[in-house]
């Protein structure tokens, strides 16, 4: 093979057709001649015609020989150099060897063709780059087998030239596996190589192998990497003053450029977790210092922000029930300040409910229940009192009386007494001696009308009765055969009525 790789054509070989044979006319035989004579002749002359006719035919003709001669002279072989001065071969050449060689010489170029199509291929890849002394090693087989062929030696020459192809094979074979080295050693660059290692490596991929379909995904992060590298040298420099938010910001943004970075990725997962710890520590630092304020609001969302950031954090769950506990403590202090505040103000009812709403919180609680049981007596008397001070008209009843007599001895028995119950008995006092007080009163009528004061008397008819009655509001009636009844409320009070009460019917009825 030539160094342009021109590829070696075979000679043809042709075989020299036969000249036509002349038709020769026997000779008549001459009279008297004998028989065997005539078959004699005809065969003499058939001879002669093959000797200067056919066999000339068969040696090889002038051109041809010295054509040959001179690409054996030109080429040499290894004989002819290791014996100087051998005489050539004067074996003239025949058709079987002229068909002999033609079939070896056409073995070879097949060989040949093959070897010059992978060639061909291979220097489309860009074999030069990537292979170039196993190339050239073979090209140089191929040269050998191209020396052999000149000096006809065509059964050594295919055994080269098919060395050679079988050089190229084996490279055309390691291209997938050498694409691949290719495409991981960018990869393996992507991770922690240079931005010039990763251009390097995936362009001789691209080279080898432009459709692999690998490469768009790579070449678009060989892209973004010498950017990806900036934002992981912020990253760093931001962590270092101190600043994981902006860190954690910045390697999201990296990692946004190369999701397979493994080493982004790791940094953000672990910038990601320094950040959630410090601020989870600032929110606890910031709900127990709101928690020794008694700020329980505060504390509370400080606490819960914490365990948003941690969930499942035992930390942050203790804190919680700490909080609640102090909660619940502090709700008791002020329940029972609550509860002594309103019974010293003798506001029973009041005090009864603050020490009420403790017993809930807990029911072991022993000023509440103490607390509870007396508020509970204080607040019944309060609201008795206080029934009977906001309606005095009711003691008019000599049955509330009674009872009103009765409730005023209790609350007199109440020790200690504050200023507000002391009032409340000199208040009842008053209105139980005026509601038993007896006032007169003088009813006058017509003679003709019956007259009733209910709950009290039937008084009939009269024309001036005088009663005796306690304070209080009294309903009287009058009736008369056709004339329409009257119905007089009247009200007695302790200095009674100033003068005389007329219960009489003057409307007729038409």
């Amino acid at each position: 093979m030539s160094v342009d790789n021109e590829q070696l054509k075979p000679t043809p070989f042709d075989v020299a057709p036969a000249p036509e044979t002349a038709a020769v006319s026997a000779p008549e035989p001459s009279r008297g001649t004998p028989q065997w004579i005539l078959p004699a002749l005809g065969g003499l002359l058939l001879l002669a015609v093959v000797v200067v006719f056919w066999l000339p035919s068969l040696v090889s003709p002038p051109e041809q020989t010295a054509e040959t001669a001179d690409s054996v002279a030109g080429s040499g072989t290894a004989d002819t150099a290791a014996k100087p001065g051998a005489q050539p071969d004067n074996n003239p050449s025949s058709p079987w060897s002229d068909a002999q060689d033609a079939k070896l010489r056409k073995g070879a170029q097949d060989v040949l063709a093959q070897l010059l199509d992978i060639q061909f291929t291979l220097e489309e890849r860009n074999v030069a780059l990537w292979a170039s002394e196993p190339f050239a090693a073979a090209n140089a087989t191929a040269l050998e087998g191209d020396e052999l062929y000149r000096q006809r030696e065509y059964e050594q020459a295919t055994e080269q030239y098919q060395r050679g192809l079988e050089q190229l094979m084996a490279i055309s074979d390691s291209m997938p596996q050498r694409v691949d080295e290719l495409l991981q050693q960018t990869r393996d660059a992507l991770q922690e190589g240079t931005p010039d290692q990763v251009a390097e490596a995936l362009e001789l991929a691209a080279l080898i192998e432009p459709e692999n379909a690998a490469l768009p995904d790579l070449q678009r992060r060989a892209a973004n990497y010498p950017a990806l590298l900036e934002q992981l040298a912020a990253a760093e420099a931001a962590e270092a003053a101190g600043d994981l938010a902006t860190a954690k910001e910045t390697l999201a943004a990296a990692t946004a450029l190369d999701a397979e970075h493994l080493f982004a990725a790791s940094e953000l997962e672990r910038v990601g977790t320094a950040l959630t710890d410090q601020q989870f520590n600032a929110a606890m630092s910031e709900g127990y210092a709101a928690l020794d304020d008694g700020e329980f609001n505060t504390a509370r969302q400080r606490f819960k922000a914490a365990a948003a950031l941690r969930p499942g954090s035992s930390e942050a769950s203790s804190a919680l029930q700490e909080l609640a506990g102090a909660e619940q403590g502090a709700t008791l202090v002020r329940l029972q300040r609550e509860g002594a505040r309103h019974e010293q103000n003798e506001a029973w009812q009041k005090a009864l409910t603050s020490y009420q709403r403790a017993l809930k919180i807990d029911s072991n609680v022993s000023y509440a229940s103490e607390g509870a049981s007396r508020a509970a007596v204080r607040a019944e008397l309060d609201k008795q009192l206080r029934a009977v001070i906001d309606a005095p008209e009711r003691l008019s009843d000599i049955a509330v009386a009674q009872d009103t007599a009765l409730l005023l001895a209790q609350a007199r028995e109440v020790e200690p007494r504050g200023p507000v119950l002391s009032r409340q008995i000199d208040q009842l006092d008053t209105l139980v001696q005026r509601a038993n007080t007896q006032v007169q009163v003088i009813l006058t009528s017509d003679e003709q009308t019956e007259v009733i004061v209910y709950k009290v008397a039937r008084l009939g008819r009269f024309q001036q009765r005088e009663l005796t009655l306690r304070p209080g509001t009294y309903t009287v009636r009058g009736s008369r055969n056709g004339y329409r009844d009257v119905l007089e409320k009247i009200t007695i009070t302790p200095d009674g009525p100033a003068n005389p009460i007329l219960i009489a019917c003057r409307e007729p009825i038409n």
